[in-house]
């Protein structure tokens, strides 16, 4: 990677995971859930011992939701799933389980413990996407529609308003936040990403209200500040940069998840460590994980 001065994130588990996204520290149990949507499986690892258990599903997983009751929240391709701790699945909202070409992507928990999460086509056709919120009631709404590959969503400190991304737009938006009935209104650009940087994937927000965005092709995570500003990067050995987590006792550590998926093979021999799970730690605090409330 070329070296220009910012800091390179260390490699902690090589995991090689095919499509790696996704990372949620878990705080009660101190591991990190993370998965490998095309793989496919949910994987916990335990940086206490440097363990990786890998949890296999049925079919490509986009997201995972940490649940204030046992088991976890899967956004399997056709919907919602619960995975209880005995390792079986049930599915709690099926969502455009009639159309194969389409699969759940990215997603996340929303400071009154409702999971949205977003879709995209397997052929990443424009506008066959959308963003859809499940209530801790298990009923689905739809939040928005006319995406293409609906990816990071964060929610911001004082609980107000909203970071998203749509990755093809080369943006990052924000909407006004209603916590009392989810809604999203008031869509606005906050952050143009200049070509030739790579496209926005997965993000976080932190304590302090700055945003952490994953650039797959673009080897690296930038934090932006709230107006938008660049702060600083964390350089990654490995271009697709897919998603990143604040993790560790004392949420000061940034975990980066990364995909060897769609590189050549000359790409994949000049990067052994693609697909690998990174840690940096920046000096900043993370906020904790929010739980799913069904």
């Amino acid at each position: 990677m070329v070296n220009d001065g910012w800091p390179e994130a260390e490699l902690v588990l090589d995991a090689r995971a095919r499509l790696g996204e996704g990372p949620v520290w878990d705080d009660r149990a101190g591991v990190l859930v993370w998965v490998d949507i095309l793989a496919p499986a949910v994987h916990v690892y335990r940086p206490a011992d440097g363990s990786d258990l890998v949890l296999p599903v049925p079919r490509p997983v986009g997201a995972v939701a940490l649940r204030d009751a046992e088991g976890l929240l899967l956004a399997l391709e056709d919907g919602f799933w619960l995975r209880k701790p005995d390792g079986s699945l049930r599915l709690l909202a099926a969502v455009e389980a009639g159309d194969p070409s389409t699969r759940m992507n990215d997603g996340g928990v929303d400071p009154a413990g409702r999971f949205y999460c977003g879709t995209m086509a397997y052929d990443e056709r424009p506008a066959a996407a959308s963003l859809y919120r499940l209530e801790p009631d298990g009923h689905v709404e739809t939040v928005l529609s006319g995406a293409t590959i609906s990816n990071g969503i964060d929610w911001s400190p004082d609980e107000r308003t909203c970071w998203y991304i749509d990755t093809p737009t080369q943006g990052v938006d924000l909407f006004d936040y209603d916590g009392a009935t989810g809604t999203l209104g008031n869509r606005r650009r906050a952050i143009t990403i200049p070509d030739g940087q790579g496209w926005p994937d997965g993000l976080t927000v932190d304590a302090e209200g700055g945003v952490w965005v994953a650039f797959w092709g673009g080897g690296c995570v930038r934090r932006y500040l709230p107006d938008g500003s660049l702060d600083r990067v964390v350089r990654v050995p490995a271009s697709q940069v897919t998603s990143c987590a604040f993790g560790g006792e004392l949420l000061d550590e940034l975990y980066i998840t990364t995909a060897w998926n769609a590189l050549a093979d000359t790409d994949r021999r000049a990067q052994p460590l693609a697909g690998g799970l990174f840690r940096t730690r920046p000096g900043i605090r993370g906020l904790p994980a929010r739980r799913f409330r069904g």
